[in-house]
């Protein structure tokens, strides 16, 4: 890579930042070999849930997981339905078929690119048990529109919130807005982990032991040899947990940080007339795991971008309902999803960005658009 490539991410120097204080408890733990539970997962639990301002948090291995095992615990399965937002990583969608059930495909807000109360509406059916809010790229979509929706036909409310750790809604947390949320700790999330990682977060006592028991093999808590339910395996390791518990301080200043980037991006960009920014809703706190724009010719401008030594990601280039693995449970076509699909565009985006790096980025964009617009008007 050259060194004046503007990376997409620095996982290492949010690693760095908390390696000085992470050697000792690693080196203790593997030494002691404390691999599976124990004190640093208990300790991680309770310092989520705190975080998130609920009662309860379940380590698992891995975001995917968390909606699945939840879903289950719920009690939804063969014959019930789902809504999720077509605009979300796969891994939504796939959860919801992995607990037996069929997934609702959504369309999004054009602005936000969020689920709304209007497309969670137009998805619901009489089969209908369950709706999964995407946090899509850090923000929450408007939960007021979607907790009346789902109140008033009887649905249970779900965040996906893997791309929004530390974001809000009304000054409340993602994991406190639903019956239920679910997180992602891959190490690029905006709290993330030296591997896979999840947790469940919850203020029902019951919901949260029941998730404990499926991701242990059906054990009840504080039994070995009884097995209540059909689980699996998909616990939180000791040593995710101990990295965790090390980033854990820093994530509220991890995410000033990526704000303070996405403020300069929005206040360079937003004159740019063939770049459309995703809008925020003015009652989010956006966690701005991701910084995405919208622009024609998407597949063009990132490789001018690439050329200017600046690199980029595509979060998502193809919709849940026009995906191969779940073409049986597209009902048609989703407007909004398709249309945003074919021209996001992520820009670098993490804490440790430095501002000279912003700068390249601006003015790499600047450039690529603008040679754009005015190869346009010559055309013209």
């Amino acid at each position: 890579m050259s060194t004046r490539t503007v990376p997409f991410a620095d996982l290492g120097a949010m690693a760095n930042d908390v390696w000085s204080e992470l050697a000792r408890p690693l080196r203790a733990a593997v030494l002691g070999a404390e691999f599976i539970g124990g004190p640093a997962v208990e300790s991680f639990e309770m310092e989520w849930a705190r975080f998130c301002r609920v009662e309860h948090a379940v380590g698992v291995a891995n975001g995917t997981d968390a909606i699945h095992l939840t879903l289950r615990a719920l009690g939804i399965g063969p014959g019930d339905e789902v809504v999720v937002p077509s605009l979300t990583f796969v891994a939504t969608a796939e959860a919801v078929v992995l607990a037996g059930a069929t997934p609702r495909f959504a369309d999004v807000d054009s602005d936000t690119l969020l689920l709304t109360a209007e497309t969670l509406e137009a998805a619901i059916t009489p089969r209908t048990k369950c709706v999964i809010a995407v946090d899509l790229y850090g923000q929450p979509a408007n939960m007021d529109e979607l907790i009346e929706v789902a109140h008033r036909h009887g649905l249970f409310l779900l965040e996906d919130a893997a791309q929004a750790h530390g974001a809000r809604w009304r000054e409340c947390p993602t994991g406190a807005l639903g019956d239920a949320a679910c997180f992602s700790f891959y190490p690029g999330k905006n709290l993330g982990a030296f591997g896979d990682a999840g947790a469940v977060v919850t203020d029902d006592a019951a919901l949260a032991g029941r998730v404990r028991s499926l991701s242990n093999h059906g054990r009840p808590v504080g039994s070995h040899h009884r097995h209540e339910y059909v689980g699996t395996t998909s616990r939180l390791d000791a040593i995710q947990a101990l990295v965790l518990r090390a980033k854990l301080p820093r994530l509220a200043h991890w995410t000033r940080a990526r704000q303070q980037v996405a403020a300069r991006y929005c206040l360079a960009l937003a004159e740019i007339p063939e770049l459309r920014l995703v809008a925020q809703h003015p009652l989010a706190e956006h966690a701005y795991h991701l910084f995405v724009i919208r622009v024609a010719d998407r597949d063009r401008v990132r490789a001018e971008l690439s050329r200017q030594g600046v690199e980029t990601g595509i979060h998502y280039a193809l919709p849940c309902h026009l995906q191969p693995a779940f073409a049986q449970y597209t009902d048609g076509p989703l407007p909004n999803a398709e249309a945003a699909a074919a021209e996001v565009l992520s820009l670098p985006m993490y804490p440790h960005i430095t501002p000279t790096q912003v700068d390249r980025v601006i003015k790499a964009t600047t450039t690529v658009l603008g040679e754009r617009v005015g190869s346009s008007a010559v055309i013209a």
